[in-house]
Formats: structure tokens, sequence, C-alpha cells
């Protein structure tokens, strides 16, 4: 028997999948605990509810429930068009015409990403208020007084759906700008060769193509707007997140704010479901591999104008005019330089954003590598369940984190008080690794999606030819795949860090007491309308947020 023969006996690659079932080591299952321990938040929200209502539900359920519906749904509708309009049109100007600026609007295009809803609601709250600098200039150049000339109210329910689309587009823009470079050239060519012009053969043909990436971006934006707790309580828009927040505190009635947040769980099921189902069995793939790269149409005169102020127009709103305005309330009101009041809040964001990251990314990486290494459709289904936190809103995952965190702390205590006579207090709720098990459960989804799609791009005759050369499986994705994969394990504890920078809903729930992060100390001094002072923390958590848009900027151009 030669060499070769004995060696491919020893492993022969088409048994290799066999023997990596037969092997598969105690960590390979550890996958499935961890999508437990995921989904165990969610399922204490959906077994709550499933009790009987009290005084306090029946209320809610007769009073509040149907205003909260409504405003949640007529808020998810103008969102919706306002981010497809936005993001659609101006993916498809940057990806199908030269102008002049296109370089720079396709970049800045992502700055909004930064900035959080409920910062730029209180920045354009402080601008455009009855007391704000533009009604008062108003004011004394028409010699007007309040109530004698028509303003827009922003704080209102349109007001809100403005703001949340301002900086929620980008996920619109994204997914098509790349849905229209990759579409077939042939058909773009085709409707213009019929006479139809860039806008008929922008609505006849590359949108329709580019469904799949516009529902997909619309149901990200739409997922952040039902989440969304910072901006409507703002803008005194009732909304699910706010009814959640209202029975937990203003009612001490958690299972009403556990069955208001399963019917927030249900909406969001029933939106997800509804886009998947309007899709029927059409395909939206080019039947042809033949894909020339696309040629932009050279623009001119007033349609070379149209272009840049489409373009333009969601930057100064998303990101010029808000970032505008807190950095000159900074530098005249806001202290900047008396920094020891920021940092203790700086301190508590960033430690808490650190070891969510850090733990995101080593809980990815072991879900990840647990299926690469030893695929089985349970450990493909555990995947699933552990990334379903990032489609809840932040407000569920509290309320379901906390109820069975109570319900150990409560039980724990009352054995100690019998057994020994000694009061063990909370535990677990209201500390700081309850917010951390939150944050894990909302963003998990986030850093898996990133180090699964790193991991996609690596062959796995790689990781073959390093066992033939005799490594075993740890040391071949050690020395292997590990460092092939370092740039998506980064991504993703970027990801991971400025979204717990930013989430606002889980921290105003779980956080102990008296402890405050940057987007918590913004949320309570713009609430007692101290925008001023919080101007310093809301800049700090827009140049953290500027991270990803960085990385993103970084990618398309490697693209």
């Amino acid at each position: 028997m030669s060499v070769t023969e004995a060696g491919s006996r020893e492993l022969p690659p088409t048994s290799l999948p066999a023997v990596r079932r037969r092997m598969t080591p105690a960590w390979a299952w550890a996958s499935v605990l961890v999508a437990a321990l995921i989904a165990a938040p969610i399922a204490s929200v959906l077994v709550t509810a499933l009790a009987p209502g009290g005084a306090a539900w029946a209320h809610l359920l007769r009073t509040v429930l149907p205003d909260l519906l409504t405003n949640s749904v007529l808020l998810a509708v103008l969102v919706g068009l306002l981010a497809a309009s936005m993001g659609a049109i101006s993916a498809w100007l940057v990806a199908a015409c030269a102008f002049r600026g296109r370089g720079v609007l396709e970049v800045a295009l992502l700055l909004p990403l930064a900035m959080p809803a409920y910062v730029c609601g209180y920045a354009y709250v402080w601008l455009l208020d009855v007391a704000g600098p533009v009604q008062s200039v108003l004011r004394d150049a028409t010699g007007l007084r309040w109530g004698e000339y028509w303003f827009p109210e922003i704080r209102s329910l349109p007001g809100a759906a403005l703001m949340l689309a301002a900086v929620l587009y980008p996920y619109v823009y994204l997914l098509c700008r790349s849905a229209f470079l990759n579409q077939s050239v042939c058909l773009l060519e085709a409707s213009r060769t019929l006479g139809h012009g860039l806008p008929r053969t922008f609505l006849h043909v590359a949108l329709p193509m580019a469904r799949p990436a516009l529902a997909a971006g619309i149901a990200l934006a739409l997922m952040e707007t039902l989440a969304d707790y910072g901006t409507v309580q703002h803008f005194a828009v009732r909304t699910f997140t706010t009814g959640i927040y209202d029975a937990w505190f203003g009612l001490a009635d958690r299972p009403a704010a556990a069955q208001l947040a399963a019917c927030l769980m249900g909406l969001v099921a029933l939106l997800l479901l509804l886009e998947r189902l309007s899709r029927g069995g059409r395909r939206f793939h080019p039947t042809t591999t033949r894909s020339p790269p696309l040629r932009p149409v050279v623009l001119h005169g007033w349609k070379e104008a149209a272009a840049i102020a489409a373009c333009a127009g969601p930057v100064l709103l998303g990101f010029v005019i808000p970032a505008g305005t807190l950095l000159a309330l900074m530098l005249q009101q806001g202290n900047p330089f008396e920094l020891r009041r920021v940092l203790p809040f700086a301190w508590n964001s960033l430690t808490l954003a650190a070891i969510t990251a850090v733990l995101a990314v080593l809980l990815a990486a072991l879900l990840a590598w647990a299926q690469r290494l030893h695929p089985s459709p349970v450990r493909a289904a555990a995947n699933r369940v552990a990334s379903l936190g990032y489609a809840i809103p932040g407000s569920v995952i509290a309320v379901g984190a906390l109820v069975p965190f109570g319900l150990f702390d409560n039980a724990l205590d009352a054995w100690m008080r019998a057994t020994f006579g000694v009061s063990t207090g909370l535990l677990l709720s209201g500390t700081i690794a309850a917010l951390v098990f939150a944050y894990l459960v909302r963003f998990l989804g986030v850093g898996l999606s990133s180090v699964e799609s790193g991991l996609t791009r690596i062959k796995p005759s790689l990781f073959s030819a390093a066992r033939v050369l005799g490594r075993s499986p740890g040391r071949a994705v050690r020395e292997v795949e590990l460092p092939l994969a370092r740039g998506a394990l980064l991504t993703a504890a970027v990801l991971v860090f400025v979204d717990t920078m930013k989430e606002l809903p889980a921290t105003l729930i779980v956080r102990p007491f008296d402890f405050d992060t940057l987007a918590v100390r913004v949320y309570n001094l713009a609430s007692d309308e101290r925008l001023a002072e919080a101007s310093t923390a809301a800049l700090l958590i827009v140049v953290v947020g500027l991270l990803p848009v960085v990385a993103l900027v970084r990618a398309m151009r490697r693209h």
C-alpha cells in the first residue's frame, strides 16, 4: 500500500463529515445552551403574557391599547414610506448617474447611521419648538406673536416619523445601492432603448428587481422604529415601547408590561410574515450571467442640481443639522471642557459596551465555529434562535430578562430566609450582570451574522489541509481560520460596541439604581428640557457611532 493510499484511508475527505459527527465534542453542543439562554427572555415574556390579566391589564386593554396599536402602526407606515423614498432614490442616483459631488455624497449618505434617533429628535425639538431659535427669528422678523402664524408642530407623530426616517434610511440605501449595482445591465439598457428615461427605468425595472433588498432595508428600519423609546417619548407619541415602560414603572405591574411586550412581538412577527408572503413565488435574480459594469448616465443642468439636492437633503436632515445644533449648543452653553460631569457616564457606557462586545464576539465565534466544524440541523437552528434578539425591541428583552431573574432572586431569598434566616436580596435583578445579559440577547445576532459572513469567505479546504498536515481541529482553527477571520471578528465587536452605546430602552429598565450611561444621561437631561447640558454626552455617542460608518466606507471602497 502506498503512502498516499494509507493517508487517504486514515483521513478520507468524503468521510470527514461523518467523522465530525461521531466525534462531536461537548463544547460544540454549547451553541444549543447559548441559544436556550438567549431565548429565555423571549419565552418568559410569552409565558407571563399567557397568565390571566389583572385590573391594570383590563384598564390598559380598554383605554390605552387601541391608541398604542394605532400610533405604532401609523408610525411604522410613515417611517417605511419616508425611509424607502429617501434610501431608494438616493441609492439609484449614486449608482446610475454621474454628477458633481457624487463620490462625496455616496459616502456622506451613510453618516446618519451614527446619529441615534432620540439624539436627532432632541436637536430638532430645541431648534424648531416654540421657544427655539427658528420660531424666535420668525417672530422677530414678522412682528407676529405665537398663534398668529402657522408653523408645523414638531412634537407630533409625523415629526417623530420624520426624525426616525432621517436616521434609518441608510439601511435602505445600503441594500438598494448594492442591489442596483449588481442588477443586469442588459435589462436597464433595454428599458432605455425602448424610450424610457431614468425615472421610468427606475420605477418599472430597477426598483421591482431590487424588491428583496428594498423590503429587507424597510424591515430593518421598521424594527428599529418599533423598538424606539427615546424619540417617541420626547415627541409625546404613545407607542408600545412607552406603554411597556409606563406599565413597568408607572403601574408597577410586570404581568401587564409582559402582555404589552407580547403584543409588540406579535406586531413585529406579523410585519415580517406579511413581507415574506407578499413576495409569493416571484424570482428577482437576473436570467443571464453576462453582467458588464453599470455605466452611469452623466447629468447636466437642472437634472444635476435635482440629483445633488435629492442626495444632499437626507444627509443634511439626518446628520449635518442635528450634529451642528449639538456642536453649537456644546460650545455656547454645554461646558465642553468640564469633562468631570460627563466622564462617569462615559466610563459606564464604555465599560458596558466593551464587556458586551467581548462576550458577544466570544459567543458568536463559539456558535459559528461549532456549526462550521460539526454541522447539524440542531446547531443551525440554535444559531438562528440566538439571532432572534436583534428583531425584538429592547424594552421587550428587558422585561423578559427581569422576569426570570426576579423569580430566581425571590425564590432564593425565600429559601435562605426559611433555612438560615438570612436574606440574600436581589443578586441578579437590577445588576450590571442583568444589563449585560439583556445587551447580549439584543445584539448577539449582529455579531453572529458578521462572524458567519466572514467564515463563508474562508475555503473549507484550508482547514482540511491543516488537518492532513497533522494539526488538531483546535490548532487548525487557531493557526489558519482565526487569523483569516480577524477582520470579521473586529467588525462584529465594533458593531456590538456601538449598538450597546446607543441602546436606551433596555438600559432604562434593567440598569442598577443610580447607574446611568451616556444614553440615559442624555435622555434624562432632554426630558427636563436641558438639551444644552446634554449636548456634550450626545456628541460623544455620535462620535462613537461614526466607527461602524468608517468601517462601512472602507468596505465600500475595497469593493
